[in-house]
């Protein structure tokens, strides 16, 4: 009970911003959809009613008020290969599948290992996908024909191409003026209302949304894939699903952190793992094709006011209106206008202070910066993450491995303590053996656990390698103010480490006693 109130306000923490927000986002949905659509080789409808499911479900039951979800190119390069092989009813079984996997994640709350990701591979994120969103812009520059019964796309030139350009400098001017004068309504509305009106009134002959395809449909049904269910089928939609999950669960996570930043709030990540899991699961059996959140879409919410449930839910209700009723009205939008509210969402997405902190910030995490960005835009934003968190990792271990160090004094017994300062882990086990000199030790030998912890199987074989070595020479190795968690893992490791520890906490105390 306590959870409702708190749920109630986030769906409608300013209800005139927010459906204000939702009818602009899903003006910027439509051609995105459609062109996710053509992307993956399905009917733009089969784009559009994934956007519809997914924006809808994860507006009301996510883990990140005011974040958009709907059909993606992340997704949809993933299906591609699975549509043209197997088609389409295989694509819906995989999408089902790759929901089921979601919400399994959330379920096993591996949505907080989005802590891991460090900032420099945050920073090469959000770079690359703004570099991606602008190059999806640059199409509208093209206009398409034919060549040997093949389409080709050949650049604007001339009066086209300088009308393109001037109207959508003219939306971003807009957007510009209309964001400094006033927050009540948001900015990009303005600008694709203006130049819409202003090409209509003109008669301007330019590229509008009814050119890339007809919007025109009904509500999506129940369907249950045509396929057969059984082994021979999850072997081959299997790979696909695998890869939809885990990119559908990268993008999300990594726009939810951003909006955080942004908004200076936190969400629930396990929470948006199982709405998206839902609402892919919902996708496979009403004829969707799946989708994540979308950061492009999600940057116009928030930059325009929508900070609520409210804003999501109205931009996937508005979408399901356009379809249903009004395609129409938004298939005279001027292609322009998009682009140029997209153009301002790149300059609003790219981390311009990345440039700034570039020779200020160690150079591995400039590299990984740069590293995360290019795989983005050359290849595939799962694999640039999980690059990006592998190489920072190893670097920290790198790094981490050279910290280890020892002070060595004798005790009034004559026992060589050795005091050691850092982290005992896989990387630093070279470093440890070379700390001791077993040649050249006293019989009786303690190493001061106080400012070092272990970490690890690979820590414990260290220890008991060096207590052998000392075994061998006919002397004795003792360890005094281990950690709680270093005596767990000697307890865990049982016969595998036989060393003596000395259990009393006072280091001079349990010399004295064995003395």
């Amino acid at each position: 009970m306590t959870e409702l109130p708190t749920w109630r306000k986030s769906f409608s923490s300013n209800i005139k911003i927010d459906i204000l927000s939702g009818l602009t986002v899903a003006l910027a949905l439509v051609p995105e959809a459609v062109a996710f659509s053509f992307v993956a080789g399905v009917d733009p409808l089969v784009g559009l009613y994934a956007a519809f499911m997914v924006g809808l479900i994860t507006s009301l039951f996510g883990g990140r008020p005011g974040m958009i979800s709907g059909a993606t190119g992340a997704v949809a390069v993933v299906l591609v290969a699975l549509v043209a092989s197997h088609g389409i009813e295989y694509m819906f079984v995989a999408v089902l599948l790759a929901g089921v996997l979601q919400f399994g994640a959330g379920l096993l709350r591996l949505g907080k290992l989005v802590r891991l990701v460090p900032e420099s591979v945050m920073f090469g994120f959000v770079n690359g996908l703004a570099i991606i969103i602008f190059l999806a812009q640059l199409s509208s520059f093209q206009n398409k024909i034919m060549v040997d019964d093949a389409v080709v796309m050949q650049w604007m030139t001339g009066n086209q191409l300088y009308l393109m350009v001037g109207l959508v400098l003219g939306t971003m001017a807009i957007i510009l003026g209309t964001s400094s004068l006033t927050k009540a309504i948001p900015a990009p509305l303005v600008g694709i209302a203006a130049i819409t009106l202003l090409v209509h009134f003109l008669g301007i002959d330019t590229t509008t949304v009814g050119d890339l395809a007809s919007i025109e449909g009904g509500l999506p049904s129940f369907h249950i894939p045509g396929v057969p269910f059984n082994l021979e089928t999850l072997k081959i939609i299997f790979p696909y699903a695998a890869i939809v999950a885990s990119v559908g669960l990268i993008e999300s996570l990594m726009t939810m952190s951003l909006l955080d930043e942004m908004t200076e709030t936190r969400g629930r990540g396990n929470r948006e793992c199982m709405a998206l899991g839902v609402a892919n699961m919902v996708n496979g059996v009403f004829g969707g094709m799946g989708g994540c959140a979308m950061i492009g879409q999600s940057v116009i919410n928030i930059e325009s006011g929508g900070r609520g449930r409210l804003s999501g839910f109205s931009a996937s209700m508005f979408l399901l209106m356009f379809v249903l009723f009004a395609s129409g009205l938004i298939e005279q939008i001027p292609i322009a206008a998009l682009t140029g509210v997209m153009f301002m969402v790149v300059i609003g997405t790219f981390e311009w202070s990345s440039f700034r902190v570039m020779g200020k910030i160690p150079r591995a995490d400039a590299f990984v910066i740069v590293l995360v960005s290019g795989i983005t835009v050359m290849h595939d934003l799962a694999i640039a993450v999980f690059v990006g968190v592998i190489v920072s990792a190893l670097v920290f271990a790198w790094e981490k491995s050279k910290h280890i160090s020892c002070k060595t004094r004798l005790n009034p017994q004559g026992w060589k303590i050795y005091e050691l300062d850092g982290p005992l882990f896989f990387g630093a086990i070279g470093d440890f053996r070379d700390l001791f000199l077993p040649n050249e030790d006293p019989d009786d030998v303690i190493i001061d656990f106080a400012h070092c912890r272990v970490y690890g199987h690979s820590g414990l074989e260290a220890i008991d390698a060096l207590g052998e070595r000392y075994r061998s020479m006919g002397k004795k190795l003792h360890l005094v103010h281990l950690s709680p968690e270093c005596k767990i893992l000697l307890e865990k490791a049982g016969d595998m480490v036989e060393i003596n520890m000395l259990e009393d906490p006072h280091y001079h105390l349990a010399v004295d006693e064995l003395a």
